[in-house]
């Protein structure tokens, strides 16, 4: 090429470089459709927003009022804290939550765990196994409590002390003793909810590898082995799922210590979200009662957050 033809394309390439860089096609379509995508979510979206956001939002605003839910509400600031923190009741109730929740972690975590793993061993009945596993979920939970309020009758008379009378225990009383209404308010949860906990397990354990089973029964593994070897690290990840499932659900338990115990015996079984209905319903308090709810949305939100930093790293092992 010539030094004059080498001139002439040196500027040329210098005007090329010094314009923007025009947008691509496929660049072009991809933000229609995402845009397009956005238009379509935007019902939802607002319908969404309106009925889960915008109560959240108020009762923000109401924790700091004052009102009956008819006339209109008065501003107080933080006085609504200041009469909860007042409440000798709520460190009680606190305690018996974090209570509730120990035990609802040290029985309803593996008992679920436990029956998936000898349901998916089942080689007859399996599928009768899963309708009678998950058959207390079907069944209204005011229902099953009441139920179990009848099992768990004073005296001989209780289901549960008949049965413990076979063996020579008991009687026992259930829900009139301060130690043992905590208990058994757990066993009746935990008999609630694992049906839904054993059917997402039976799912997960379907995603194992069979291979990994028969190489470790040809190695000699026990069943206790392959479990632990196993079925426990290929499922890490919805165990920590349902972990922290169940850490929210027992926080917020209502049902059983409202039907069953009513808070009793001694405020034993009186619980966070039992003391909100109470403010609510009984004393008419709704100002107390949300800035009681806003506290523990804030202690959700931070356990949450607290957890899923610690087992980020657990679950991408």
């Amino acid at each position: 090429m010539t030094p004059e033809r080498l001139r002439g394309t040196a500027p040329r390439r210098a005007a090329q470089a010094a314009e923007p860089p025009r947008p691509s096609r496929r660049g072009g379509a991809r933000r229609r459709a995402a845009w397009a995508a956005l238009a379509f979510l935007a019902p939802t979206l607002v319908i969404f927003g309106y009925f889960a956001w915008w109560p959240i939002a108020q009762s923000a605003v109401l924790a700091f009022q004052q009102t009956n839910l008819v006339d209109p509400a008065e501003w107080v600031g933080w006085r609504n804290f200041e009469i909860l923190f007042a409440d000798p009741l709520l460190p009680r109730a606190a305690l018996n939550t974090l209570w509730f929740t120990a035990l609802s972690l040290a029985i309803g975590l593996p008992v679920p765990l436990l029956c998936a793993v000898l349901i998916s061993e089942l080689r007859r009945g399996g599928t009768l196994a899963r309708v009678l596993a998950y058959l207390p979920v079907v069944i209204p939970p005011v229902v099953s409590v009441l139920l179990w309020k009848v099992f768990f009758s004073p005296g001989e008379s209780g289901v549960v002390n008949s049965l413990l009378g076979l063996v020579g225990i008991g009687p026992l009383p259930w829900l009139q003793s301060p130690e043992l209404a905590m208990p058994s308010l757990v066993i009746v949860a935990t008999w609630s909810g694992a049906g839904t906990a054993i059917l997402i397990y039976l799912a997960a354990l379907t995603g194992v590898s069979t291979e990994l089973y028969e190489a470790a029964e040809l190695d000699g593994a026990s069943i206790w082995q392959r479990i632990v070897h196993i079925t426990l690290p290929q499922m890490r990840g919805v165990i920590l799922v349902l972990l922290l499932l169940q850490i929210i659900g027992a926080i917020q338990v209502f049902t059983e210590p409202y039907v069953m115990t009513d808070g009793g015996p001694a405020n034993a079984t009186v619980t966070v979200l039992l003391m909100i209905y109470r403010y609510a319903f009984l004393f008419g308090n709704y100002g107390v009662a949300t800035a009681l709810s806003v506290l523990l949305a804030v202690v959700l939100v931070i356990v949450s957050a607290i957890y899923l930093r610690l087992t980020r790293s657990w679950s991408s092992r």
